[in-house]
């Protein structure tokens, strides 16, 4: 085993270097240097396009999470909405993305990651065509909740097949373009939203699910999930396909042989075993993680932003908005070059430091106004807090939790343990969402500094609880975790 993991991290000091001639043959040493250049390309290719297709799902994600934010004035006058009846249509893509959770590590270990993703499809086209269609309420709440529910297996099924199939090197900054992608949705989202109605909108919406249907015929299945359920043909197809037609895969393919094998002497794993002790750390580090992700504010800020810049005294909404939705994806950007070069943790604690700061900021000034001090730059001040709120959590609590839970479950439990980590995840989500324009009638000032307070939390969480899993293979993770 050891012998194999040095041969995964380039270790040239095995049984290896034994094999190599004593005086070396340049014309052979070239000739291998070029079949590793191209095995490389190859490899990199495949994967590349695998996670471009998986990342439709993550698109997805965000065209629908930002729908309501620039249709909110259009929607409720068209269908003679109430206050109560948007928040509803709002939040319960929540509700139906937590039943999602439920079910999508049990679905994603039935049918296959692909499987799951074409699930999911379905769901979202047929959730857009509703609300496209509708005439009232009933309608348009049936197709947020179908969308909410492909949504919610995409949450979980896309960061995990892009960390099953990718190098242990490359997985930090692929898996992020998971949170890349679904602040771009929510960027075209609220962009395009400013200038269409809001059923084009919705047409718009279908296009990323299409989009992943069709490319789910040319990228292989996750090569973990195969070698679990027995698939070994399909399994040694699957890893070459992505590691290059002539690479050596023997010790990735053992590797992951050995830990299959070692986890089905284990029984599978139900909700209740996850409270095992052997389980509860990973369980608190996911659990907790999507805690602080959401409790720091940011779907009650994302749905109803608009409203917020209304709030804080702008004439209209659509400017602050449209600056929301560019400062978004730039910095996610940075978020990923910089996750693989300074590690999970220091962007975690970044991140939150910063979002913590943009709330108080934004709190501080709805106090101002309040008052009636500063008025000059109170509305200047709480949209800086806004804009510094959301470029701090796309520079790290966008994407790491999602990441980090990819890599710390084993992956007998990653299922169930999947299952339960998302649905905390879109629980908060709703909580949130659904309380926010009630909390910002009852006191703006503190519905932010209660945000900011969590932000707080989250600090104190990260550099308690939370390992660094830069550069180590999923293997590697678990034996640190369990030491």
């Amino acid at each position: 085993m050891a012998t194999h993991r040095d041969v995964e991290r380039g270790d040239k000091k095995g049984l290896e270097k034994l094999a190599e001639p004593f005086i070396d043959d340049s014309s052979k040493g070239v000739h291998r240097s070029k079949q590793t250049d191209q095995n490389a390309s190859g490899s990199i290719a495949m994967v590349l396009l695998s996670t471009a297709v998986a990342v439709c799902g993550s698109l997805e994600f965000g065209t629908c999470v930002g729908y309501t934010a620039p249709t909110q004035a259009a929607l409720s006058i068209d269908l003679n909405l109430s206050v109560a009846q948007y928040a509803l249509f709002g939040s319960i893509v929540t509700i139906s993305a937590m039943i999602g959770a439920v079910t999508s590590g049990r679905i994603a270990d039935t049918i296959g990651r692909k499987g799951a993703m074409a699930l999911s499809s379905v769901f979202c086209v047929a959730g857009w065509l509703a609300i496209y269609f509708a005439m009232g309420a009933v309608s348009l709440d049936t197709g947020r909740f179908f969308t909410g529910y492909g949504i919610g297996i995409f949450s979980y099924v896309v960061p995990i097949y892009i960390a099953e199939i990718s190098p242990k090197e490359l997985r930090g900054g692929l898996t992020t373009i998971n949170q890349l992608m679904i602040v771009t949705g929510s960027s075209i989202s609220f962009l395009v939203g400013t200038i269409v109605t809001w059923r084009s909108l919705a047409l718009i919406g279908i296009v990323p699910p299409v989009l992943l249907v069709i490319g789910l015929m040319f990228i292989p299945e996750s090569p973990r999930w195969l070698a679990k359920v027995g698939r070994e043909v399909e399994f040694q197809s699957s890893l070459r396909q992505l590691r290059g037609a002539k690479a050596n895969i023997s010790a990735e393919a053992e590797e992951i042989h050995e830990t299959i094998i070692d986890l089905q002497k284990l029984p599978q794993a139900g909700v209740l075993d996850l409270f095992d002790a052997r389980y509860i750390k990973p369980v608190i580090i996911g659990v907790g993680l999507m805690v602080c992700q959401q409790w720091c504010g940011i779907n009650g800020i994302g749905f109803y932003a608009s409203e917020i810049f209304k709030t804080a005294g702008f004439a209209s909404g659509k400017s602050g908005t449209i600056a929301y939705a560019l400062i978004q994806i730039p910095i996610t950007i940075v978020g990923m070059i910089l996750l693989d070069i300074s590690g999970r943790r220091i962007l975690l604690l970044i991140s939150s430091c910063g979002t913590c700061l943009g709330v108080f900021l934004t709190g501080t000034a709805f106090y101002f106004m309040g008052q009636a001090m500063f008025l000059g730059w109170a509305p200047l001040l709480a949209a800086s807090g806004v804009l510094v709120f959301i470029a701090a959590f796309s520079i790290g609590m966008g994407a790491v939790p999602w990441l980090i839970m990819s890599e710390i479950f084993p992956l007998h439990i990653k299922g169930a343990a999947g299952s339960l980590v998302v649905l905390v995840n879109w629980l908060g989500a709703w909580v949130v969402s659904y309380s926010f324009n009630f909390l910002i009638n009852w006191s703006p000032e503190g519905t932010f500094w209660l945000f900011s307070g969590f932000g707080i939390i989250t600090i104190v969480f990260v550099v308690k609880m939370v390992p660094e899993t830069k550069g180590k293979s999923l293997e590697e993770i678990q034996a640190t975790i369990n030491s």
